[in-house]
């Protein structure tokens, strides 16, 4: 039987299209990790994302460790998603020369056998395989982010202010505000893996809390 992939599954999610829609986000479990600046340069960040690798792996791998958790299936470890603010400020996609300024949680959204038990048995076995890594920055935690406009951004990171703009204009159209406070922020779902994808190939869901004006 083929691993069960979230993306397939739940294409409304994952898959939007080019064109703006609205979509009632569900509650959710990921693990996350909290930092700041500029993701191109931070080594933190680095860090965070081979600990939220590990542990993703680690969770999908217990299978064949004889600690099978109760409720496990096979499946595809889902994108790395990244919430993204500017302390007092709106987020218009325009970031080339503010991007030290960052706030950021990443997350990788697991499944929902993912037990805090099951998350602190890949916590310890990541750490005995990987002595170097502080896995004690990473968090499981679930979500509800509620209602939201996305949109399917196509290209490069650094060009999704237009994408932006965009969604900006249908939020209103429809009688929206776009309201960000808490964990509810600027998302972007990393649907390409930027290490094999060319940079004008990238898919990235957009997706912005809303609210009835």
């Amino acid at each position: 039987m083929a691993a069960f992939d979230f993306k397939k599954e739940y294409k409304d999610l994952y898959l939007p299209k080019s064109k703006p829609s609205i979509i009632d986000v569900p509650t959710m479990r990921f693990i996350t990790v909290d930092g700041e600046g500029d993701p191109n340069t931070s080594e933190f960040y680095k860090k965070a994302i081979e600990v939220l690798y590990g542990l993703s792996y680690s969770i999908k791998m217990s299978k064949k460790s004889g600690t099978q958790p109760e409720g496990y299936f096979d499946y595809v470890v889902l994108p790395l998603e990244g919430l993204w603010w500017f302390v007092g400020d709106s987020f218009d996609g325009n970031v080339a020369e503010r991007k030290d300024e960052f706030n950021w949680t990443i997350m990788i959204r697991q499944p929902d056998f993912v037990t805090p038990e099951v998350f602190e048995n890949a916590r310890t076995t990541l750490s005995k395989k990987k002595l170097e890594l502080d896995t004690s920055i990473a968090i499981l935690k679930d979500f509800t982010e509620g209602l939201c406009a996305q949109v399917m951004h196509v290209g490069c990171y650094d060009d999704e202010a237009p994408t932006v703009a965009t969604l900006e204009e249908f939020i209103k159209s429809q009688g929206y505000r776009t309201e960000m406070s808490g964990m509810r922020q600027h998302h972007e779902i990393y649907i390409s893996d930027p290490r094999k994808t060319a940079p004008e190939k990238l898919k990235t869901v957009i997706r912005h809390p809303i609210a009835r004006i």
